[in-house]
């Protein structure tokens, strides 16, 4: 148990947040003995790691086995598949391979590209919203959310979405390894769902590379460099990382923003009037209940301070995303949902050589799914309680029953 906050404690993952604001106000700067990590918690110096060229994610360009937490301290047989598909992951790389494969990806999303998905997106969300709209309530996750995120990444990336809900059950449990804390089964599910969908993969490149098409795996697949063309690994870590990211990230924001903004007053029909629009308010619904709780960084060079302080080389520090995104300093009235305070300026998306890549076009997915959700059901209610997922690094709820109100 750390000596902060236990991260499988259910109280705590319920509301992080007057635990996370004690621990920021108590100091900008934790070391946590039992995780041998520091904890960043204030919105500035979170924002200063996050683009200091001198903090990785790995100690050596890339990740080695020994850099997964859970492989090192569980005993799960066949983790070599879970290793296998992190290996050339963006989040696991630095330096040269890491520019190399980002700028091969980063091309799937120019602002062009993104602005002309925005009629796809909005087809996709109104076919599926219109399937709920007969409904006395339904579940915005399971109904709308979740296939709605896949079937934009998987037509992105050019991926069939027959699967889809395979999909989503690959990518819950290889997230799940993202935590601060991770039993055996867990492991074991992650390693199961990694060899799984690194199989489902390769069978795509290998269609792609045989029958080319105008999508993103096929680009990857034809893609050159000075080094030469991407390896079938590359491309299985690059494809699954835009999956998991693009799923989970969209899935838990509309969560975690559709239950805070329905409890927060009127909040819901100042924005089916127009007053405030759901690009505003998605900016909101990122900052105040963050998708993504924490993100690690490795100190590298010699001279890096964090908070004043002089850190070690080799040092490990994890940057509190739900803590900075509440600071005072920064933000007025932070533990308030503020529908119209549309500020962009949030931590959620990373920054630095990790700025979220998919940042344009999981904007555009939020939007376009606020604004569908407020033009079918312009009244709209909490049916119940969501009940929170274990887990505080990916923050989510399992379901979120809404109804219409008459």
């Amino acid at each position: 148990m750390s000596v902060f906050f236990d991260p499988a404690d259910p109280s705590f993952i319920a509301d992080p947040y007057p635990t996370l604001n004690a621990l920021r106000e108590a100091g900008p700067l934790h070391w946590e003995p039992d995780w041998n990590l520091w904890l960043i918690t204030r919105h500035d110096d979170v924002r200063a790691a996050q683009l200091d060229r001198r903090l990785g994610r790995v100690r050596d360009g890339h990740a080695r086995p020994a850099d997964f937490r859970p492989l090192r301290e569980l005993e799960v047989e066949g983790w070599e598949s879970y290793y296998a598909v992190e290996r050339y992951s963006l989040l696991m790389l630095e330096g040269p391979e890491h520019a190399r494969l980002r700028g091969l990806v980063s091309r799937a999303f120019t602002p062009r590209r993104v602005r002309e998905l925005r009629d796809p997106i909005t087809g996709i969300a109104r076919g599926l919203l219109a399937e709920a709209a007969g409904r006395a309530s339904f579940d915005l996750l399971s109904d709308f959310a979740e296939p709605y995120s896949v079937r934009v990444i998987a037509a992105l990336l050019g991926a069939p979405t027959d699967h889809s809900d395979q999909l989503v059950a690959w990518s819950h449990a290889i997230v799940k390894m993202y935590e601060l804390h991770v039993n055996a089964e867990q492991a074991r599910a992650a390693t199961a769902a990694a060899r799984d969908f690194d199989a489902w993969t390769r069978e795509l490149i290998a269609r792609r590379r045989a029958v080319p098409q105008d999508d993103l795996i096929t680009a990857l697949c034809l893609a050159e460099t000075e080094e030469g063309n991407l390896s079938d690994a590359e491309i299985v870590s690059a494809v699954i990382l835009l999956l998991n990211a693009g799923h989970e990230a969209t899935v838990n924001t509309l969560g975690n923003g559709m239950t805070a903004l329905l409890r927060s007053g009127d909040d819901w029909g100042r924005l089916v009037s127009g007053e405030v629009t759901a690009a505003t308010a998605i900016e909101e619904m990122m900052r105040y209940d963050s998708p993504l709780q924490m993100f690690g960084r490795f100190v590298l060079e010699e001279g890096v301070e964090i908070a004043g302080r002089p850190m070690p080389v080799g040092d490990e520090a994890v940057m509190l995303f739900g803590s900075a995104n509440r600071d005072p300093r920064r933000y007025r009235d932070p533990d308030e949902f503020l529908v119209d305070r549309g500020d962009a300026d949030h931590i959620t998306f990373g920054g630095g050589a990790h700025y979220c890549l998919g940042a344009p076009l999981a904007r555009l997915e939020l939007e376009v799914a606020v604004e569908c959700l407020a033009a079918v059901f312009p009244r709209l209610s909490l049916a119940a309680e969501p009940e929170r997922e274990e887990g505080f690094a990916i923050r989510g709820f399992r379901e979120v029953e809404l109804a219409p109100v008459a």
